[in-house]
Order: C-alpha cells, then sequence, then structure tokens
C-alpha cells in the first residue's frame, strides 16, 4: 500500500485565503506534500487555477469546498461539481452530505470545538446528526503544533466518543491553511493509504479517506495491521465476529518519510495500542532512528470493538501525542 501526505483544509484568495492556488502547492511541496485539497468557503472558483498548479509543482490538488454556515463548518472534498451549500439546515445535515456523496466527494466536521460566533462564524458544530453515517470523517487536529490545543483535545475525546458508541467514522488533520507565512510550530500531515496505486490519486484518495484508511501526524508515519485466524486486516478495515481470541497486531513507525521536514522528539517514546477496553499495550521507544521500525503485539480480542496505534513523545517540551492511526474495528 501507497501512504501519500495530504493536506485536507486549505484556503486562496478566492475566499478569506491570502494565496493563489499555485503560491498553496509550492508551499505544500516545499513542506513534502504529495497531495492538497482545495476547500475554500461555499466556492469551487479556484480550482480554475487547478492544472497549471499542479503541473508546476507535482502536488496532486483535490477538489473541494467548505460549506461555511452559522451553525457549522462541513469540509468537502473529492466534489466532482459545485454541490449547493444553501441547503444545509441546523436539523441534519445529512441530506446536505449525501448530495455531496452523490456527486464524488466525502463530507466531515471542520474544527468541531473551535470558538464560534462572534469570534469566527459558524466555527462551532452545531448541526444535529441524526445518522453518523451521513459523515465520512471528523477533522480532530486543526492548525498548527495542533495535538497541544484545547479545542482538538476536545476533538479527539468525542471521535473516541463515537467509536465507543459504535460509530465507525475516519479521524483526519486540517490545517486550515490561508497564507504563506513561515511557522515554526509542528505542522500535521493526513496520510491516506492509496489501495490501487494505477488510479488517479484524487479520486483513490477520497475512497481512502472514506474508507478510515488515513493516520495523522507531526512526525513519522504510524501504520497497524491485525492478524486474526491468519488473515491481515489494516487501518479501516473490520474483522469478522468468528475469531481465535487473539490479535498480532504489528505497529510500523517510518521516521523516513519528509526527512528534514518535522522536529524529532526528545527522548524516549511510547507507542500505545488503545480500545474501547482502553489501554491493551504499550512499548518504549529509545528513539526514532530514522529507519522504519516494527513492532509486535499479542492482545486478547475479548470485549474489543475498535484498536488505533497512539505514538506519544515530548516536542518543544510538551509530552503530547505525536501520531495516530485510524481504527481497525471488531465486528
Amino acid at each position: 500500500m501507497k501512504w501519500i501526505a495530504c493536506e485536507l483544509h486549505t484556503h486562496t484568495f478566492h475566499s478569506d485565503g491570502r494565496q493563489s492556488l499555485l503560491e498553496l502547492a509550492r508551499g505544500a511541496a516545499d513542506l513534502g506534500f504529495d497531495c492538497i485539497a482545495l476547500t475554500d468557503h461555499n466556492t469551487m472558483s479556484g480550482l480554475a487555477e487547478r492544472e497549471t498548479a499542479e503541473s508546476a509543482t507535482g502536488i496532486t490538488i483535490i477538489p473541494g469546498m467548505e460549506w461555511t454556515t452559522f451553525y457549522g463548518h462541513m469540509v468537502t472534498v473529492g466534489l466532482q461539481q459545485f454541490v449547493d451549500w444553501r441547503q444545509a439546515d441546523i436539523r441534519g445535515i445529512g441530506s446536505g452530505a449525501a448530495e455531496v456523496r452523490k456527486h464524488g466527494g466525502a463530507a466531515g466536521m471542520a474544527h468541531p470545538f473551535r470558538i464560534g460566533s462572534p469570534i469566527c462564524t459558524g466555527c462551532y458544530w452545531e448541526f444535529e446528526v441524526e445518522n453518523w453515517q451521513d459523515l465520512d470523517y471528523i477533522e480532530v487536529w486543526s492548525g498548527t503544533f495542533a495535538p497541544v490545543k484545547a479545542d482538538n483535545r476536545r476533538a479527539f475525546a468525542f471521535w473516541t466518543d463515537r467509536l465507543n458508541e459504535g460509530v465507525r467514522i475516519a479521524a483526519t488533520s486540517g490545517r486550515d491553511w490561508h497564507e504563506q507565512v513561515a511557522t515554526e510550530e509542528p505542522i500535521s500531515v493526513t496520510y491516506l493509504g492509496l489501495e490501487d496505486e494505477t488510479a488517479p490519486i484524487d479520486r483513490e484518495a477520497v475512497r481512502s479517506l472514506k474508507a478510515g484508511r488515513a493516520v495523522v501526524t507531526i512526525g513519522p508515519l504510524v501504520t497497524l495491521e491485525a492478524r486474526s485466524d491468519g488473515i491481515a486486516y489494516g487501518i479501516g478495515e473490520a474483522i469478522p465476529a468468528a475469531r481465535s481470541g487473539r490479535l498480532h497486531v504489528r505497529v510500523a513507525v517510518d521516521s523516513t518519510v519528509r526527512a528534514g521536514k518535522w522536529e524529532p522528539p526528545a527522548g524516549k517514546c511510547k507507542l500505545v495500542l488503545m480500545g474501547n477496553t482502553g489501554t491493551v499495550a504499550e512499548q518504549t521507544l529509545e528513539r526514532l532512528n530514522g529507519t522504519v521500525d516494527a513492532f509486535s503485539f499479542t492482545v486478547p480480542d475479548r470485549d474489543l470493538r475498535w484498536l488505533r496505534a497512539e505514538l506519544w513523545g515530548e516536542i518543544r517540551g510538551v509530552r503530547t501525542m505525536i501520531a495516530f492511526t485510524n481504527a481497525i474495528y471488531l465486528d
């Protein structure tokens, strides 16, 4: 499987950004991204520059739009044509998300716990979600140095609560990138796992997002695989109910990605397997060596309904989560 580095929440001067799409794509290339989604507020006009920007930078640009309303912001990516955001209703966002999906897109909650009106109109999510299957993902890390921010920690806990309730929904990061201003703060990356490497990257990336094949990190790429009864299952997949009673889990930590573009953690790190039952297993990592390191665990699957990997360490004097995978589910 090929993992590509993506930024899924960006803006140009076609909405409230202060950059052209070409400037945005060049900035993404400089940071080691493979792909960006253009998600201007309530417009797709910025995509007129798409072909020029892709040709000049080698960056794949996914068409999208951020539905910007008084009741919340919904990021839509992979749209093949404009879908009218004005149909959004506080009593339910499901019909709008269904229309996005009908036109090839994926729909997600943007920065759901960011401060709202009057500071940021509609930034706080107030839409009623009657059926969580209407949405494809939750943007749990927003902005730079995302894991240390209170609204992001709240969003991450909100996502975990949904998993514990049996909802199968992906989690992503989004910088909400508006301008080319240098920052020394860690940048989040959403890695999407492409199964079909021959398919157009933009469409395959959206399929991966919908399937939950996503990893979020401010450092290395962390991937997860679980074997049950001799069959391997990856991130976003579900293990059938007929099981042997134990899972053989493999976690890989790839420190070679985006070389020189992120800050290695100070001292030891901790690799944690988390599930609905709490901490399932832990492993201390002495250091990240700029290599691909694999770790194996054998864990009981009794009462386990989902499993993810988390990497924790010290960044800029703060003990924080560095990376997490989306879940493997158990039926």
